[in-house]
Protein backbone atom coordinates (compact mmCIF):
# COMPACT_ATOMS: atom_id res chain seq x y z
CA UNK A 1 0.00 0.00 0.00
CA UNK A 2 1.42 3.37 -0.93
CA UNK A 3 2.06 6.26 1.68
CA UNK A 4 -0.54 9.04 1.52
CA UNK A 5 1.47 12.64 0.70
CA UNK A 6 -0.43 14.99 2.43
CA UNK A 7 -0.83 18.65 0.83
CA UNK A 8 -2.12 19.87 4.20
CA UNK A 9 -1.25 23.31 5.34
CA UNK A 10 -1.79 23.31 9.10
CA UNK A 11 -0.02 26.90 9.28
CA UNK A 12 -2.77 28.63 6.99
CA UNK A 13 -5.49 30.82 7.90
CA UNK A 14 -7.84 28.25 5.94
CA UNK A 15 -6.90 25.54 8.14
CA UNK A 16 -6.71 27.36 11.05
CA UNK A 17 -9.97 28.74 10.98
CA UNK A 18 -11.43 25.53 10.01
CA UNK A 19 -9.42 24.08 12.99
CA UNK A 20 -11.22 26.69 15.20
CA UNK A 21 -14.90 25.67 14.13
CA UNK A 22 -14.31 22.39 14.91
CA UNK A 23 -12.89 23.25 18.47
CA UNK A 24 -15.78 25.06 18.96
CA UNK A 25 -18.40 22.28 17.99
CA UNK A 26 -16.60 20.15 20.43
CA UNK A 27 -17.25 22.48 22.93
CA UNK A 28 -20.90 21.85 22.40
CA UNK A 29 -20.02 18.40 22.11
CA UNK A 30 -18.37 18.16 25.58
CA UNK A 31 -21.04 19.99 27.34
CA UNK A 32 -23.66 17.63 25.73
CA UNK A 33 -21.83 14.16 27.09
CA UNK A 34 -21.39 16.70 30.66
CA UNK A 35 -24.96 16.97 31.05
CA UNK A 36 -25.98 13.36 30.41
CA UNK A 37 -22.69 11.76 32.01
CA UNK A 38 -22.45 14.16 35.98
CA UNK A 39 -24.92 13.69 37.73
CA UNK A 40 -26.74 15.72 40.76
CA UNK A 41 -24.22 15.41 43.45
CA UNK A 42 -26.74 15.39 45.96
CA UNK A 43 -28.53 12.72 44.45
CA UNK A 44 -25.43 10.61 44.11
CA UNK A 45 -24.88 11.41 48.45
CA UNK A 46 -28.37 9.87 48.53
CA UNK A 47 -27.75 6.58 46.45
CA UNK A 48 -24.40 6.09 48.35
CA UNK A 49 -26.06 6.39 52.09
CA UNK A 50 -28.25 3.20 50.80
CA UNK A 51 -25.04 1.13 50.02
CA UNK A 52 -25.46 1.92 45.82
CA UNK A 53 -23.59 3.46 43.32
CA UNK A 54 -23.87 4.99 39.86
CA UNK A 55 -24.07 3.12 37.69
CA UNK A 56 -21.11 4.09 35.47
CA UNK A 57 -19.57 3.89 38.65
CA UNK A 58 -20.64 0.32 38.92
CA UNK A 59 -19.32 -0.03 35.25
CA UNK A 60 -15.94 1.02 36.45
CA UNK A 61 -15.82 -1.70 39.63
CA UNK A 62 -16.40 -4.26 36.26
CA UNK A 63 -14.14 -3.59 33.92
CA UNK A 64 -10.00 -4.42 33.65
CA UNK A 65 -8.38 -1.44 35.35
CA UNK A 66 -6.76 0.81 33.23
CA UNK A 67 -8.80 0.23 30.57
CA UNK A 68 -11.36 2.65 28.49
CA UNK A 69 -14.54 1.96 27.58
CA UNK A 70 -17.02 2.72 24.07
CA UNK A 71 -20.19 3.67 25.12
CA UNK A 72 -23.12 3.63 23.16
CA UNK A 73 -26.17 5.43 23.08
CA UNK A 74 -24.74 8.71 25.83
CA UNK A 75 -26.82 11.19 24.24
CA UNK A 76 -30.14 8.78 23.43
CA UNK A 77 -33.17 10.83 24.69
CA UNK A 78 -31.10 14.15 24.39
CA UNK A 79 -33.64 17.23 24.70
CA UNK A 80 -36.63 14.60 24.05
CA UNK A 81 -38.62 14.62 27.10
CA UNK A 82 -38.87 17.72 28.05
CA UNK A 83 -42.17 17.74 30.21
CA UNK A 84 -40.66 15.32 32.54
CA UNK A 85 -38.16 17.32 35.51
CA UNK A 86 -34.51 16.75 34.53
CA UNK A 87 -35.32 14.76 31.37
CA UNK A 88 -33.80 11.50 30.68
CA UNK A 89 -30.56 11.61 30.38
CA UNK A 90 -29.04 8.55 28.01
CA UNK A 91 -32.00 7.44 27.93
CA UNK A 92 -31.91 6.12 32.25
CA UNK A 93 -29.43 3.21 30.91
CA UNK A 94 -25.54 3.43 30.09
CA UNK A 95 -24.69 0.65 27.54
CA UNK A 96 -20.70 0.41 27.16
CA UNK A 97 -18.62 -2.07 24.90
CA UNK A 98 -15.75 -3.24 27.47
CA UNK A 99 -13.06 -5.54 28.33
CA UNK A 100 -13.58 -6.88 31.45
CA UNK A 101 -10.99 -10.19 32.19
CA UNK A 102 -9.25 -9.39 28.92
CA UNK A 103 -12.52 -10.01 27.09
CA UNK A 104 -14.35 -8.25 25.29
CA UNK A 105 -18.07 -7.62 26.22
CA UNK A 106 -21.58 -5.47 26.49
CA UNK A 107 -22.37 -4.25 29.62
CA UNK A 108 -26.45 -2.66 30.20
CA UNK A 109 -26.62 -0.75 33.33
CA UNK A 110 -29.96 0.59 34.86
CA UNK A 111 -29.57 4.44 36.08
CA UNK A 112 -31.15 4.33 38.87
CA UNK A 113 -30.54 8.27 39.32
CA UNK A 114 -33.11 8.32 36.16
CA UNK A 115 -36.24 8.11 37.48
CA UNK A 116 -35.40 5.22 39.35
CA UNK A 117 -34.71 3.54 36.38
CA UNK A 118 -37.95 3.27 34.44
CA UNK A 119 -38.17 2.23 30.65
CA UNK A 120 -39.31 4.88 27.92
CA UNK A 121 -39.42 4.19 24.46
CA UNK A 122 -35.45 5.39 24.08
CA UNK A 123 -34.47 2.97 26.87
CA UNK A 124 -35.95 0.24 24.76
CA UNK A 125 -34.65 1.08 21.57
CA UNK A 126 -31.31 1.63 23.47
CA UNK A 127 -31.15 -1.53 25.02
CA UNK A 128 -32.20 -3.47 22.19
CA UNK A 129 -29.34 -1.98 20.12
CA UNK A 130 -27.14 -3.44 22.73
CA UNK A 131 -28.39 -6.48 22.37
CA UNK A 132 -28.18 -5.89 18.64
CA UNK A 133 -24.29 -5.51 19.40
CA UNK A 134 -24.02 -8.85 21.37
CA UNK A 135 -26.08 -10.83 18.79
CA UNK A 136 -23.91 -9.46 15.79
CA UNK A 137 -20.39 -10.07 17.41
CA UNK A 138 -21.31 -12.89 19.22
CA UNK A 139 -20.24 -11.31 22.50
CA UNK A 140 -21.39 -11.86 26.06
CA UNK A 141 -23.62 -9.31 28.10
CA UNK A 142 -23.66 -7.95 31.56
CA UNK A 143 -27.14 -6.78 33.09
CA UNK A 144 -26.79 -4.88 35.71
CA UNK A 145 -30.67 -4.28 36.45
CA UNK A 146 -31.78 -1.61 38.84
CA UNK A 147 -35.20 -0.34 37.29
CA UNK A 148 -38.96 0.58 38.16
CA UNK A 149 -40.00 -1.01 34.80
CA UNK A 150 -42.20 0.48 32.17
CA UNK A 151 -42.82 4.59 33.06
CA UNK A 152 -46.67 3.45 33.14
CA UNK A 153 -47.36 7.02 32.14
CA UNK A 154 -45.81 6.00 28.46
CA UNK A 155 -46.62 2.39 28.64
CA UNK A 156 -48.26 3.12 24.89
CA UNK A 157 -44.92 4.08 23.60
CA UNK A 158 -43.22 1.09 24.74
CA UNK A 159 -45.77 -1.97 25.55
CA UNK A 160 -47.66 -3.62 22.37
CA UNK A 161 -44.80 -3.44 19.30
CA UNK A 162 -42.34 -5.58 17.40
CA UNK A 163 -39.53 -3.49 18.81
CA UNK A 164 -40.80 -2.66 22.06
CA UNK A 165 -40.19 -3.82 25.55
CA UNK A 166 -41.53 -7.31 24.96
CA UNK A 167 -38.51 -7.97 21.66
CA UNK A 168 -35.87 -8.38 25.07
CA UNK A 169 -37.09 -11.13 26.52
CA UNK A 170 -37.81 -12.75 22.60
CA UNK A 171 -33.28 -11.60 22.15
CA UNK A 172 -32.66 -13.04 26.22
CA UNK A 173 -34.10 -16.59 24.21
CA UNK A 174 -32.43 -16.32 20.78
CA UNK A 175 -29.33 -15.25 22.46
CA UNK A 176 -29.54 -18.63 24.91
CA UNK A 177 -29.92 -20.45 22.02
CA UNK A 178 -26.93 -18.57 19.99
CA UNK A 179 -24.70 -19.75 23.48
CA UNK A 180 -23.97 -15.94 23.87
CA UNK A 181 -23.85 -15.68 27.87
CA UNK A 182 -26.27 -13.33 29.64
CA UNK A 183 -25.14 -12.33 33.34
CA UNK A 184 -27.41 -10.69 35.53
CA UNK A 185 -27.00 -8.71 38.52
CA UNK A 186 -29.93 -7.43 40.40
CA UNK A 187 -28.78 -4.30 42.16
CA UNK A 188 -32.27 -2.88 43.07
CA UNK A 189 -35.73 -3.29 41.73
CA UNK A 190 -36.90 -5.14 39.09
CA UNK A 191 -40.67 -5.18 38.18
CA UNK A 192 -43.19 -6.44 36.59
CA UNK A 193 -41.92 -7.68 32.73
CA UNK A 194 -38.93 -6.43 33.65
CA UNK A 195 -37.97 -9.19 35.90
CA UNK A 196 -38.03 -11.80 32.62
CA UNK A 197 -34.69 -9.99 31.12
CA UNK A 198 -32.70 -11.48 34.90
CA UNK A 199 -34.82 -14.49 34.82
CA UNK A 200 -33.72 -15.40 31.53
CA UNK A 201 -30.54 -15.22 31.82
CA UNK A 202 -27.72 -17.75 31.96
CA UNK A 203 -26.98 -16.99 35.91
CA UNK A 204 -28.91 -14.34 38.45
CA UNK A 205 -26.91 -13.24 41.44
CA UNK A 206 -29.05 -10.52 44.14
CA UNK A 207 -28.08 -7.89 46.47
CA UNK A 208 -28.84 -8.59 49.80
CA UNK A 209 -31.65 -5.73 51.07
CA UNK A 210 -31.31 -3.76 48.50
CA UNK A 211 -32.21 -5.64 45.53
CA UNK A 212 -36.10 -7.21 44.61
CA UNK A 213 -37.46 -8.61 42.14
CA UNK A 214 -41.70 -9.25 41.34
CA UNK A 215 -44.21 -9.50 38.76
CA UNK A 216 -46.25 -7.46 40.98
CA UNK A 217 -44.77 -4.89 43.41
CA UNK A 218 -46.97 -4.71 47.35
CA UNK A 219 -49.51 -2.35 46.11
CA UNK A 220 -50.39 -4.27 43.14
CA UNK A 221 -50.76 -7.46 45.26
CA UNK A 222 -52.75 -5.22 47.89
CA UNK A 223 -54.88 -4.04 45.41
CA UNK A 224 -55.83 -6.87 43.23
CA UNK A 225 -55.66 -10.10 45.91
CA UNK A 226 -55.73 -8.40 49.46
CA UNK A 227 -52.66 -9.77 50.75
CA UNK A 228 -50.26 -7.80 52.97
CA UNK A 229 -46.70 -8.38 52.39
CA UNK A 230 -43.79 -6.81 52.63
CA UNK A 231 -41.15 -5.78 49.76
CA UNK A 232 -38.15 -8.44 51.09
CA UNK A 233 -41.09 -10.79 51.67
CA UNK A 234 -42.61 -10.79 48.21
CA UNK A 235 -38.94 -11.13 46.38
CA UNK A 236 -36.39 -9.92 48.05
CA UNK A 237 -32.51 -11.71 47.55
CA UNK A 238 -33.25 -13.96 50.78
CA UNK A 239 -36.38 -15.32 49.48
CA UNK A 240 -35.28 -15.45 45.85
CA UNK A 241 -32.03 -17.58 46.84
CA UNK A 242 -33.66 -20.02 49.68
CA UNK A 243 -37.00 -20.50 48.75
CA UNK A 244 -38.27 -19.61 44.85
CA UNK A 245 -35.25 -20.67 43.43
CA UNK A 246 -34.91 -17.86 40.95
CA UNK A 247 -31.83 -16.33 41.64
CA UNK A 248 -28.45 -18.18 42.04
CA UNK A 249 -26.20 -16.28 43.74
CA UNK A 250 -26.42 -13.25 47.00
CA UNK A 251 -24.12 -10.68 47.78
CA UNK A 252 -24.10 -8.26 51.12
CA UNK A 253 -22.76 -5.22 49.04
CA UNK A 254 -22.46 -4.05 45.34
CA UNK A 255 -18.63 -4.83 45.20
CA UNK A 256 -18.96 -8.53 46.20
CA UNK A 257 -21.55 -8.72 43.08
CA UNK A 258 -19.21 -6.49 40.74
CA UNK A 259 -16.33 -8.90 41.79
CA UNK A 260 -18.81 -12.05 41.01
CA UNK A 261 -19.25 -10.60 37.33
CA UNK A 262 -15.97 -10.50 36.91
CA UNK A 263 -15.40 -14.07 37.67
CA UNK A 264 -18.23 -15.22 35.55
CA UNK A 265 -16.67 -13.29 32.86
CA UNK A 266 -13.12 -14.95 33.53
CA UNK A 267 -14.48 -18.30 33.81
CA UNK A 268 -16.22 -18.15 29.88
CA UNK A 269 -13.98 -20.38 27.42
CA UNK A 270 -12.49 -18.90 24.58
CA UNK A 271 -14.32 -19.65 20.99
CA UNK A 272 -12.67 -19.46 17.61
CA UNK A 273 -12.42 -15.77 16.37
CA UNK A 274 -13.08 -14.34 12.55
CA UNK A 275 -10.57 -15.10 10.08
CA UNK A 276 -9.54 -11.42 9.33
CA UNK A 277 -6.48 -10.71 8.25
CA UNK A 278 -4.54 -8.54 11.14
CA UNK A 279 -0.83 -7.90 11.62
CA UNK A 280 0.45 -5.33 14.32
CA UNK A 281 -0.87 -2.14 14.48
CA UNK A 282 0.82 1.13 13.78
CA UNK A 283 -0.36 4.64 14.35
CA UNK A 284 -0.97 6.98 11.10
CA UNK A 285 2.22 9.00 9.96
CA UNK A 286 0.10 11.97 9.82
CA UNK A 287 -1.07 13.48 13.20
CA UNK A 288 -5.13 12.83 13.77
CA UNK A 289 -5.48 16.35 15.49
CA UNK A 290 -5.06 17.48 12.26
CA UNK A 291 -8.58 16.67 11.40
CA UNK A 292 -10.05 19.32 12.87
CA UNK A 293 -8.63 21.29 10.49
CA UNK A 294 -9.70 19.68 7.00
CA UNK A 295 -13.75 19.78 7.19
CA UNK A 296 -14.66 23.51 6.54
CA UNK A 297 -17.10 25.37 8.85
CA UNK A 298 -19.60 25.61 5.89
CA UNK A 299 -21.65 22.99 4.95
CA UNK A 300 -20.99 23.57 0.94
CA UNK A 301 -16.93 24.13 1.70
CA UNK A 302 -14.73 21.53 -0.20
CA UNK A 303 -11.85 19.85 0.90
CA UNK A 304 -10.27 16.24 0.15
CA UNK A 305 -11.36 13.73 1.76
CA UNK A 306 -8.04 11.44 1.32
CA UNK A 307 -6.99 13.79 3.54
CA UNK A 308 -8.97 12.36 6.96
CA UNK A 309 -8.39 9.01 5.10
CA UNK A 310 -4.34 9.34 5.92
CA UNK A 311 -4.99 10.26 9.39
CA UNK A 312 -7.31 7.04 9.85
CA UNK A 313 -5.33 4.55 8.75
CA UNK A 314 -2.21 2.61 9.64
CA UNK A 315 0.93 4.44 8.59
CA UNK A 316 -1.08 6.85 6.35
CA UNK A 317 -1.43 3.84 3.71
CA UNK A 318 -3.94 2.66 1.50
CA UNK A 319 -4.10 1.34 -1.66
CA UNK A 320 -7.44 2.65 -3.99
CA UNK A 321 -9.42 0.82 -6.48
CA UNK A 322 -10.44 2.20 -9.39
CA UNK A 323 -8.52 5.40 -8.84
CA UNK A 324 -9.34 7.06 -12.25
CA UNK A 325 -12.69 6.03 -12.33
CA UNK A 326 -15.80 7.36 -10.62
CA UNK A 327 -14.01 9.73 -8.57
CA UNK A 328 -16.44 11.04 -6.68
CA UNK A 329 -16.04 8.19 -4.67
CA UNK A 330 -13.10 6.41 -3.03
CA UNK A 331 -12.43 3.06 -2.52
CA UNK A 332 -9.02 1.75 -0.99
CA UNK A 333 -8.04 -0.58 1.05
CA UNK A 334 -6.16 -0.16 4.04
CA UNK A 335 -5.10 -0.92 7.32
CA UNK A 336 -6.71 0.23 11.13
CA UNK A 337 -5.53 -1.45 14.06
CA UNK A 338 -3.81 -3.81 12.37
CA UNK A 339 -7.38 -4.93 10.46
CA UNK A 340 -7.42 -5.25 6.44
CA UNK A 341 -10.54 -3.24 5.49
CA UNK A 342 -11.80 -1.42 2.87
CA UNK A 343 -13.17 1.84 2.69
CA UNK A 344 -15.86 3.72 0.59
CA UNK A 345 -15.46 7.42 1.28
CA UNK A 346 -17.06 9.87 -0.38
CA UNK A 347 -15.24 12.91 -2.12
CA UNK A 348 -15.44 16.11 -0.67
CA UNK A 349 -14.70 18.54 -3.99
CA UNK A 350 -15.09 18.71 -7.37
CA UNK A 351 -13.37 16.23 -9.46
CA UNK A 352 -13.04 16.30 -13.14
CA UNK A 353 -13.89 13.40 -15.49
CA UNK A 354 -11.75 12.82 -18.56
CA UNK A 355 -14.32 13.13 -21.79
CA UNK A 356 -12.40 10.81 -24.97
CA UNK A 357 -12.48 13.13 -28.44
CA UNK A 358 -15.12 13.68 -30.40
CA UNK A 359 -15.97 12.08 -33.78
CA UNK A 360 -13.69 14.14 -35.67
CA UNK A 361 -10.96 13.42 -32.88
CA UNK A 362 -11.33 16.96 -31.41
CA UNK A 363 -10.61 17.36 -27.48
CA UNK A 364 -13.30 17.06 -25.26
CA UNK A 365 -13.52 19.83 -22.50
CA UNK A 366 -13.71 17.67 -19.02
CA UNK A 367 -17.02 17.46 -17.69
CA UNK A 368 -17.12 18.53 -14.01
CA UNK A 369 -18.65 16.60 -11.02
CA UNK A 370 -19.98 17.44 -7.87
CA UNK A 371 -17.82 15.40 -5.38
CA UNK A 372 -20.44 14.48 -2.23
CA UNK A 373 -23.18 13.21 -5.05
CA UNK A 374 -22.97 9.45 -6.17
CA UNK A 375 -22.66 9.15 -10.03
CA UNK A 376 -23.18 6.32 -12.35
CA UNK A 377 -19.58 5.14 -12.28
CA UNK A 378 -19.32 5.72 -8.81
CA UNK A 379 -21.93 3.69 -7.63
CA UNK A 380 -20.84 0.76 -10.14
CA UNK A 381 -17.38 0.93 -8.90
CA UNK A 382 -18.55 1.16 -5.46
CA UNK A 383 -20.24 -2.27 -5.73
CA UNK A 384 -17.41 -4.06 -7.40
CA UNK A 385 -15.66 -2.70 -4.58
CA UNK A 386 -17.98 -3.85 -2.27
CA UNK A 387 -18.17 -7.75 -3.65
CA UNK A 388 -14.89 -7.56 -3.89
CA UNK A 389 -14.74 -7.15 0.17
CA UNK A 390 -17.37 -9.56 0.40
CA UNK A 391 -15.12 -12.32 -2.06
CA UNK A 392 -12.18 -11.86 0.41
CA UNK A 393 -13.82 -11.55 4.32
CA UNK A 394 -12.41 -7.70 4.13
CA UNK A 395 -14.39 -5.58 6.86
CA UNK A 396 -16.16 -2.51 5.27
CA UNK A 397 -15.75 1.20 6.32
CA UNK A 398 -18.00 3.78 4.90
CA UNK A 399 -16.86 7.73 5.49
CA UNK A 400 -20.55 9.73 4.43
CA UNK A 401 -20.64 13.39 3.18
CA UNK A 402 -23.22 12.21 0.75
CA UNK A 403 -25.80 14.20 -0.90
CA UNK A 404 -27.57 11.43 -2.92
CA UNK A 405 -27.48 10.19 -6.22
CA UNK A 406 -26.66 12.60 -9.42
CA UNK A 407 -30.34 13.53 -11.03
CA UNK A 408 -31.21 15.17 -14.22
CA UNK A 409 -31.54 14.87 -17.99
CA UNK A 410 -28.38 13.49 -18.02
CA UNK A 411 -28.28 11.16 -15.07
CA UNK A 412 -31.84 9.58 -15.93
CA UNK A 413 -30.38 8.83 -19.34
CA UNK A 414 -27.58 7.07 -17.73
CA UNK A 415 -29.19 4.58 -16.46
CA UNK A 416 -28.82 6.26 -12.45
CA UNK A 417 -31.51 4.23 -10.58
CA UNK A 418 -30.39 0.91 -11.99
CA UNK A 419 -26.93 2.02 -11.03
CA UNK A 420 -27.92 3.03 -7.93
CA UNK A 421 -30.23 0.16 -7.32
CA UNK A 422 -27.13 -2.10 -8.09
CA UNK A 423 -25.17 -0.45 -5.42
CA UNK A 424 -27.94 -0.74 -2.86
CA UNK A 425 -28.50 -4.50 -3.55
CA UNK A 426 -24.72 -4.99 -2.80
CA UNK A 427 -24.86 -2.86 0.41
CA UNK A 428 -28.09 -4.64 1.70
CA UNK A 429 -26.91 -7.96 0.91
CA UNK A 430 -23.47 -7.41 2.51
CA UNK A 431 -22.46 -10.49 5.03
CA UNK A 432 -18.85 -8.29 6.68
CA UNK A 433 -18.92 -6.47 9.30
CA UNK A 434 -19.68 -2.66 8.18
CA UNK A 435 -18.76 0.71 9.80
CA UNK A 436 -20.09 3.96 9.64
CA UNK A 437 -18.71 7.70 10.02
CA UNK A 438 -21.05 10.43 8.82
CA UNK A 439 -18.49 12.79 8.76
CA UNK A 440 -20.75 16.08 6.90
CA UNK A 441 -23.89 15.18 4.85
CA UNK A 442 -25.77 11.88 5.09
CA UNK A 443 -28.55 12.77 2.75
CA UNK A 444 -31.76 10.78 1.15
CA UNK A 445 -30.67 7.39 -0.81
CA UNK A 446 -27.27 8.24 -0.46
CA UNK A 447 -27.64 7.60 3.21
CA UNK A 448 -28.59 3.64 2.13
CA UNK A 449 -26.12 3.43 -0.51
CA UNK A 450 -23.14 4.29 2.41
CA UNK A 451 -24.77 2.27 4.85
CA UNK A 452 -26.87 4.15 6.93
CA UNK A 453 -28.54 2.41 9.87
CA UNK A 454 -31.17 1.03 8.38
CA UNK A 455 -28.38 -1.10 6.39
CA UNK A 456 -27.03 -2.47 9.49
CA UNK A 457 -23.57 -1.66 10.23
CA UNK A 458 -22.21 -3.07 13.01
CA UNK A 459 -21.32 0.84 14.64
CA UNK A 460 -22.76 3.93 13.44
CA UNK A 461 -21.07 7.50 14.64
CA UNK A 462 -20.76 11.35 13.41
CA UNK A 463 -19.01 13.73 13.92
CA UNK A 464 -20.26 17.03 15.40
CA UNK A 465 -20.83 18.38 12.22
CA UNK A 466 -22.92 15.95 10.63
CA UNK A 467 -26.49 16.30 8.74
CA UNK A 468 -28.61 13.67 8.31
CA UNK A 469 -32.08 14.14 5.99
CA UNK A 470 -33.98 13.25 3.23
CA UNK A 471 -32.40 16.87 1.93
CA UNK A 472 -30.87 19.45 2.62
CA UNK A 473 -33.02 22.28 4.21
CA UNK A 474 -33.17 24.99 1.99
CA UNK A 475 -33.37 22.73 -1.44
CA UNK A 476 -36.35 20.89 0.34
CA UNK A 477 -38.07 24.62 0.98
CA UNK A 478 -37.76 25.45 -2.44
CA UNK A 479 -39.17 22.31 -3.68
CA UNK A 480 -42.09 22.56 -1.87
CA UNK A 481 -42.41 26.05 -2.63
CA UNK A 482 -43.02 25.22 -6.28
CA UNK A 483 -46.08 23.31 -5.69
CA UNK A 484 -47.41 26.46 -3.04
CA UNK A 485 -48.79 28.77 -6.01
CA UNK A 486 -51.50 30.13 -4.04
CA UNK A 487 -49.03 31.33 -1.41
CA UNK A 488 -48.06 35.24 -2.02
CA UNK A 489 -44.42 36.46 -1.69
CA UNK A 490 -44.14 37.28 2.03
CA UNK A 491 -46.30 33.61 2.84
CA UNK A 492 -43.70 31.99 0.65
CA UNK A 493 -40.94 33.25 2.78
CA UNK A 494 -42.04 32.76 6.03
CA UNK A 495 -43.06 29.20 4.53
CA UNK A 496 -39.01 28.76 3.34
CA UNK A 497 -37.73 30.38 6.63
CA UNK A 498 -40.15 27.63 8.91
CA UNK A 499 -39.09 24.45 6.99
CA UNK A 500 -35.34 25.77 7.04
CA UNK A 501 -35.17 26.11 10.71
CA UNK A 502 -37.13 23.08 11.20
CA UNK A 503 -34.97 20.92 8.81
CA UNK A 504 -31.95 22.77 10.66
CA UNK A 505 -33.01 21.50 14.26
CA UNK A 506 -33.49 17.67 12.91
CA UNK A 507 -30.33 17.69 10.26
CA UNK A 508 -28.84 17.79 14.05
CA UNK A 509 -26.47 14.77 14.84
CA UNK A 510 -28.10 15.61 18.58
CA UNK A 511 -31.21 14.87 17.05
CA UNK A 512 -29.69 11.66 15.25
CA UNK A 513 -28.05 10.70 18.63
CA UNK A 514 -31.41 11.09 21.01
CA UNK A 515 -33.02 9.16 18.61
CA UNK A 516 -30.79 6.27 18.38
CA UNK A 517 -30.20 6.87 14.65
CA UNK A 518 -26.33 6.67 15.22
CA UNK A 519 -25.07 5.17 18.20
CA UNK A 520 -23.04 8.74 19.49
CA UNK A 521 -21.58 11.86 18.33
CA UNK A 522 -17.60 11.70 18.34
CA UNK A 523 -14.75 13.90 18.64
CA UNK A 524 -13.30 13.34 14.85
CA UNK A 525 -9.88 12.47 16.35
CA UNK A 526 -11.69 9.63 17.85
CA UNK A 527 -12.17 7.89 14.60
CA UNK A 528 -9.63 5.63 14.37
CA UNK A 529 -10.57 4.55 17.78
CA UNK A 530 -13.85 3.87 17.39
CA UNK A 531 -13.01 1.32 14.41
CA UNK A 532 -10.67 -0.57 15.96
CA UNK A 533 -13.35 -0.74 18.98
CA UNK A 534 -15.71 -1.74 16.07
CA UNK A 535 -13.21 -4.43 14.32
CA UNK A 536 -12.26 -6.00 17.58
CA UNK A 537 -15.81 -6.86 18.76
CA UNK A 538 -16.62 -8.16 15.19
CA UNK A 539 -13.34 -10.88 15.39
CA UNK A 540 -15.52 -12.71 18.14
CA UNK A 541 -18.44 -13.75 15.19
CA UNK A 542 -16.51 -16.41 12.86
CA UNK A 543 -20.09 -16.83 11.33
CA UNK A 544 -19.82 -15.21 8.07
CA UNK A 545 -22.48 -16.52 5.61
CA UNK A 546 -21.80 -16.86 1.69
CA UNK A 547 -22.01 -13.55 -0.07
CA UNK A 548 -24.61 -13.91 -2.83
CA UNK A 549 -26.83 -11.18 -4.12
CA UNK A 550 -30.34 -11.63 -6.24
CA UNK A 551 -30.43 -10.31 -10.17
CA UNK A 552 -28.68 -7.31 -10.71
CA UNK A 553 -29.92 -4.84 -13.29
CA UNK A 554 -27.13 -4.26 -15.36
Amino acid sequence: MKQYQSELKDKSDDYKARHGAMLEKLSELNLCMKSVREPDDKAVVRLRKRGKNPARAKIRKIIDPGTEVLEIGALAAFNMYEDIPGGYPSAGSVIVVATVCGRKVIIMANDPLVKSGAWVETTCKKNLRAQEIAMENRLPIIYMVDSAGVNLERQAEIFPDKLHFGRIFRNNAKMAAMGIPQISCVFGFCVAGGAYLPGMSSDLAMVSKNSSMFLAGPFLVQSALGQVVDMETLGGANMHNQISGVADYQFENEDDACQWIRDQVDAIGKRPLAGFDRIVAKPPKYNPDEILGILPHLPTGTYEMREIIARVVDESRFEEFKPHFGQTLITCFARIGGFVVGIVANQGKPVYKQMPPDMQGKPQPPQVQIGNVIYSDSANKASHFMMLCNERLIPLVFLHDVTGFMVGKMAENNGIIKDGSEMVNVQANSVVPKFTVIVRNSFGAGNYAMAGKAYDPRLIFAWPSARLAVMDGGVAADTVLLTKRDLGEEEKKQFREKLVKKYESEMSPYYSAARMVVDGVIDPRETRKSLIWGLEMALHNPEIPEYRTGVLRM
